[in-house]
């Protein structure tokens, strides 16, 4: 009888992982834990010390908004920031990140005036200091919020010493590069048609406003054709005098034939359309296009209430009369053809002629105008639309030829009435102080009515400026202004529009689609316009004559500059300020203080200056700027006009642009719609890092998806990377330190190295392209695929089980060492929380794993040879996975070294791959047969790996104890008769000793 082995607990003796890294992360509970930590040991200055004397990488941050709560666009925005920061610190630059706030302007201006409407108080009747101070407190308060949310996405920066557009040195450089513009003369006051805010009673630039559809008045009106001036060597006078050659009685000094025509015009009207009734007050010219052809139509019969009756006569762009038509409920016939010489010869009245409106409506000829919709004539009020405005100045000095004022009105003020230049509308608005519709469209429309030029009137959604801000609609109104010139010649054969379009080609962007449209808004762009009628913001710091010449002194400039250094902005609203300034050069009579503030954006536009260049610790130009694309037309505009205006060229290298996060259909996040998802909750439910973890993996250039189930999809990703990180840190508890010669190592660690070789690769170029989804992707990938699944499945038998001095366990511990320090620090930037616990829990005496740089990978790790060859072993190794499944499955073993397969081979370089290998090691069976040749037809093949076949067949031998692999030498050592014979061999070599 043969006594059995007394059972035996091996446990003590494996090399099974040992680690304090816990499954669980508890993010949202150690993750605030570490921005204390990081804030008490001073994590920033250290970053700096260890920085310095290296090349500097700058991202300049565009600044937000200090008005409240971050939402989810401040999150994407500031941990794409960071990432960026963080990777090129850990690549061998001083990469410096210094935050900064928008502090100016109307949004923080209205919040004071809403706390002041709550207690009944008046705006007007607190000292402008007094209300600048109250808007400044409030601004520092958010920035002080701000700054923690943003820490507590994991953001490392300047946060002590943090740029601010309120700064006092900010304010005085803000004022000081106005005045550079103003030296150049680039600055000038003028009457234009702007965006102009009813409710916040002030201008709007473009980038201030966003679009949203409104259900608008829309009328067709006839103006009466008045005269037809037929100028001398103009084509209708050659016309006259070429029918007079043919024998046609002249009839004072025109032909019969061609007054007969004129006739037929001058008892006609031309019709507009427009979708803005309180504009017809400032009508002062219609718009037609010579490319398209316009008709003389008679109306046969009508069925309206009021507009046009049988025996009228009306023109129209030929290809929308019937359009026009149906909407007044009429018919009408062509009577003839108008040509373009006809119609720039024609001088209409106005429709609301007898209210006083008595000046001549000159018909212009217009690029501007289209035949896609209306009537092909284009209502032309100077005083309320840009192309407006252009083609009426355009004509002016014509105009005046012919007698007629080139002078723009000015019909509506700043509050939405109408003016002495509306006549008859006395008490009319435009809109009222809450954005709401006011009387003066139906006041229009019924004088239009009563004077019998009304044709038809409708109604239509379309899409319509609204502020920003306040989200109510603004209108269109001519105002005195301070623009800055994009076409004016400035001493050097440049423009303010060359230089940005040549700053443009000159500039890197990311995505490339980004150049053309920051191009397409520059090429197009009319003037800049810098005033805004408020309070609190940096002023236009200069005095103008009445003329509207700026004063050039560079004394009273520098008293400017230095009373906006020591005292901030404020100087200039103090009392005596005039006086002060000017001293006793100039007469103070002969000039007037402009009290008119900047537009933000060219404070926000400013922050190069007083940032990169006045801070010792950064560098002019910055390397990068990464905004959302909508600051196409916001930051990434107003900087590149300004420093091209001041310096010649764009104060970046290179802009990055990010998409909006919309929720998981697609639809813009809204309170209203209920599917707002805020970074707060995020990080209180799963923390940072996860958020992190999906900017990481988004196509971020483009519009992102979020919402719980993203959420979560990126909670398990992140567990798996988490699981990998914490194998690794067990595995290595067990880890000497020692180094094997990569001559030494087998071939599966080679091919580890290759692959990190390759992947050091993919990380730097991703970071340099700011591509960091194919970062994480293939960190991701490799983590799951080629670790987890593959190399430490594969390598945990060796690395738990053999004897200290295996080369095969020692040169393991070594890769995953090298494993560990890569992806841990190439991590680093995406997961600082993370990457920084899991470092700390390998090397407690280290200080931060962000002090650290990207580990150097050896050239001679590149294998792609070996490579290629292991994509061989593996493609035969899936296929003995696939049939070592279908046996789990069908409970035919119950885990993989219950097996001991026989693999026939047809294909020689596959056969060839496996020569000398282990191949049931890397099966990770007990046992395993290889033989050439095609196998049974039973046998399991997979289509994709040709010519293999596995037959399952189940070990032989005994289960050895220790390893639990099935071999046929357990027992074949009598000190440990339980287990193989590589087991007794480690355990001797470990000391271990059976009871006895």
């Amino acid at each position: 009888m043969t006594d059995t082995p007394e059972k035996v607990d091996y446990s003590s003796t494996l090399y099974l992982p040992q680690t304090d890294f816990p499954m669980r992360a508890g993010l949202p509970t150690k993750e605030p834990e570490t921005v204390a930590r990081w804030q008490q040991m001073g994590l920033y200055k250290k970053l700096r010390a260890s920085a310095a004397g290296r090349e500097k990488f700058v991202l300049h941050d565009g600044p937000p908004y200090a008005n409240g709560n971050i939402h989810i666009g401040h999150a994407l925005n500031k941990i794409l920031k960071d990432v960026i920061t963080r990777s090129f610190q850990m690549r061998g630059y001083d990469s410096n990140y210094v935050p900064g706030w928008d502090c100016h302007g109307l949004p923080i201006e209205w919040k004071i005036e809403e706390k002041y409407r709550e207690k009944g108080k008046n705006k007007d009747e607190v000292p402008v200091n007094e209300f600048r101070q109250e808007c400044r407190d409030f601004a520092a308060g958010w920035i002080k919020i701000q700054s923690d949310e943003f820490k507590r996405l994991g953001i490392e920066g300047d946060f002590d010493n943090p740029y601010t557009t309120m700064n006092f040195h900010a304010e005085s450089r803000i004022a000081g590069e106005l005045l550079k513009i103003a030296k150049s003369g680039q600055l000038y006051r003028g009457s234009k048609p702007v965006m102009w805010s009813v409710v916040e009673r002030t201008a709007l630039a473009e980038a201030e406003v966003e679009y949203a559809d409104v259900e608008s008045d829309m009328i067709w009106v006839k103006f009466p054709v008045a005269s037809i001036h037929v100028e001398a060597g103009s084509v209708l006078e050659a016309q006259a005098t070429s029918l007079a050659a043919e024998g046609v009685e002249e009839d004072g000094g025109v032909t019969q034939e061609v007054a007969r025509r004129l006739d037929d015009l001058h008892s006609a009207f031309v019709v507009i359309w427009t979708t803005t009734p309180w504009t017809i007050p400032g009508n002062r010219a219609i718009a037609f296009s010579s490319r398209y052809p316009y008709g003389l139509f008679e109306v046969e019969s009508a069925q309206n209430d009021f507009g046009p009756q049988p025996g009228e006569k009306l023109i129209f762009a030929t290809r929308l009369a019937d359009e026009a038509a149906a909407k007044a409920k009429l018919t009408f016939k062509l009577v003839r053809d108008v040509t373009p010489e006809e119609l720039a010869a024609i001088t209409c009245a106005h429709p609301l002629k007898d209210l006083g409106y008595t000046f001549p409506v000159p018909l212009l000829d217009g690029d501007h105008v289209t035949d896609d919709a209306g009537t092909g004539f284009v209502h032309t009020a100077p005083s309320h639309g840009r192309e407006d405005f252009d083609a009426w100045t355009a004509n002016a000095r014509q105009l005046e030829v012919r007698g007629i004022s080139s002078k723009i009105p000015f019909p509506v003020d700043d509050a939405g009435f109408y003016t002495a230049d509306a006549p008859g509308f006395d008490g009319a608005r435009v809109m009222d102080d809450n954005g709401k519709k006011g009387d003066a469209n139906e006041r229009v429309i019924k004088a239009l009515i009563a004077s019998n030029t009304l044709f038809a009137r409708g109604r239509l959604k379309h899409s319509y400026p609204h502020s920003w801000r306040s989200k109510k609609p603004v209108i269109f109104r001519n105002t005195p202004q301070w623009f800055v010139y994009m076409d004016k010649e400035l001493g050097d054969g440049t423009t303010l529009r060359s230089r940005s379009l040549s700053a443009i080609d000159d500039t890197r962007f990311v995505p490339a689609s980004g150049q053309n449209r920051l191009r397409a808004m520059i090429e197009g762009r009319p003037d800049w316009v810098l005033s805004r009628q408020r309070a609190w913001g940096v002023p236009i710091a200069v005095f103008a004559d009445e003329n509207g010449e700026v004063l050039v002194d560079e004394v009273v400039n520098a008293r400017i500059l230095d009373a906006f250094e020591k005292e901030g902005a404020d100087a200039w609203f103090a009392e005596g300020a005039k006086e002060r300034f000017l001293g006793n050069d100039h007469d103070a009579a002969k000039w007037t203080q402009v009290m008119d503030i900047l537009d933000v954006w060219f404070d926000s536009g400013s922050t190069h200056t007083f940032t990169l260049e006045d801070r010792p610790d950064l560098k002019w130009p910055a390397d990068v700027y990464l905004e959302g694309s909508d600051q196409h037309r916001g930051w990434f505009h107003s900087s590149l006009l300004e420093s091209c205006a001041t310096r010649g060229r764009a104060p970046y290298n290179a802009v990055v642009t990010h998409g909006f996060t919309m929720d998981e259909k697609g639809e813009k996040q809204s309170k209203s719609k209920g599917n707002v998802v805020s970074p707060q909750d995020v990080m209180k439910e799963s923390g940072a890092d996860i958020l992190r973890l999906w900017v990481m993996t988004t196509d971020y250039w483009e519009d992102q998806r979020l919402g719980k189930t993203i959420i979560q999809t990126n909670i398990d990703a992140y567990r798996k990377l988490r699981n990998t990180v914490r194998w690794m840190l067990g595995t290595l508890a067990h880890d000497t330190g020692e180094e094997i010669a990569y001559a030494d190592m087998p071939e599966l660690e080679k091919l580890m190295l290759h692959r990190l070789s390759e992947l050091d690769a993919v990380v730097r170029e991703g970071y340099d392209a700011f591509d960091f989804k194919k970062i994480a992707r293939a960190l991701i990938d490799f983590s799951n695929v080629e670790l987890s699944a593959f190399y430490f499945d594969v390598r945990k038998d060796a690395l738990y089980c053999d004897a200290p001095s295996s080369l095969k366990r020692r040169a393991s511990l070594c890769v995953i060492r090298k494993l560990f320090e890569c992806l841990v620090t190439w991590l680093a930037p995406m997961l600082p929380f993370t990457m920084e616990e899991a470092w700390l829990s390998r090397k407690p005496d280290a200080v931060s794993v962000h002090l650290e740089q990207f580990p150097d990978v050896p050239a001679e790790w590149r294998n792609d040879a070996l490579e290629a060859k292991w994509e061989k072993i593996r493609a035969v190794r899936s296929v003995v996975t696939g049939a070592l499944e279908i046996e789990r499955r069908e409970k035919r073993i119950g885990a993989s070294l219950e097996a001991a397969p026989v693999v026939s081979i047809a294909d020689p370089e596959l056969l060839n791959a496996l020569d000398g290998q282990d191949f049931a090691e890397i099966c990770i069976t007990s046992a395993i047969t290889v033989v050439a040749g095609e196998g049974p037809v039973e046998a399991f093949r997979l289509a994709e790996v040709a010519k293999v076949a596995v037959e399952p067949k189940l070990a032989e031998g005994t289960k050895c104890a220790r390893s639990w692999r099935i071999t046929t030498d357990v027992g074949s050592d009598a000190d440990y008769p339980d287990v193989s014979a590589r087991d007794a061999a480690a355990l001797r070599e470990i000391g271990f000793r059976r009871a006895a």
